[in-house]
């Protein structure tokens, strides 16, 4: 069964805290606005962000028997479990929602980590995940600079931010967001 736009807010929107609502309604905005700005589609754009942190909130071991009985990733299991809600995200918006556009799923599934190759679309919802209005962190405003001139520097920087606060605290980082960060500034270079 397919959801229209409202039906999709109505639902994701009941899965969450006001306040990570909040976020969403922020990531939608930023995202349809990096959409128009970079040449992504808006309508995409605005339907990952919807459901990019669709499960952000779900149990930890619902997240982790969906991952497990559905074989997804059982690398992820090996990470942070704040990594498993982007994976699991993209199931439930094909499996429940009724989302078959296999660019918006990778934009959800990605939207935490990054990936090699990372699409337009990719780019444009994980840097919004960053950037919303809403977010408040060291760092987060030079990111939003950057932005304005480059997807691709803002996005890397945002990556950058994240493994120098898991660096900090001695945590394990995920490798697809170092082998992201890098693939990004290898394109980058390769194209100046």
């Amino acid at each position: 069964m397919g959801y229209n736009r409202d039906e999709l807010i109505e639902v994701v929107s009941s899965q969450m805290p006001a306040k990570r609502w909040e976020h969403t309604q922020g990531v939608m905005e930023t995202a349809v606005k990096l959409a128009e700005q970079y040449g992504a589609d808006p309508v995409k754009a605005d339907l990952a962000a919807i459901l990019h942190d669709v499960a952000k909130y779900w149990p930890i071991e619902q997240l982790r028997g969906i991952l497990v009985e559905h074989q997804l990733s059982n690398e992820l299991l090996l990470y942070n479990k704040q990594l498993w809600h982007a994976e699991v995200g993209a199931f439930v918006a094909s499996h429940d929602y009724g989302i078959q556009d296999m660019e918006v799923l990778d934009a959800i599934r990605y939207h935490t980590s990054g990936r090699i190759g990372m699409t337009l679309l990719d780019k444009v919802v994980c840097l919004a995940d960053y950037i919303e209005p809403g977010r408040d962190f060291p760092g987060v405003n030079n990111i939003r600079e950057l932005a304005k001139d480059s997807l691709e520097v803002g996005l890397i920087a945002g990556l950058d931010t994240t493994i120098s606060l898991l660096v900090s605290r001695r945590q394990i980082i995920f490798p697809l967001t170092v082998l992201a960060r890098n693939d990004l500034i290898k394109k980058m270079e390769a194209n100046s």
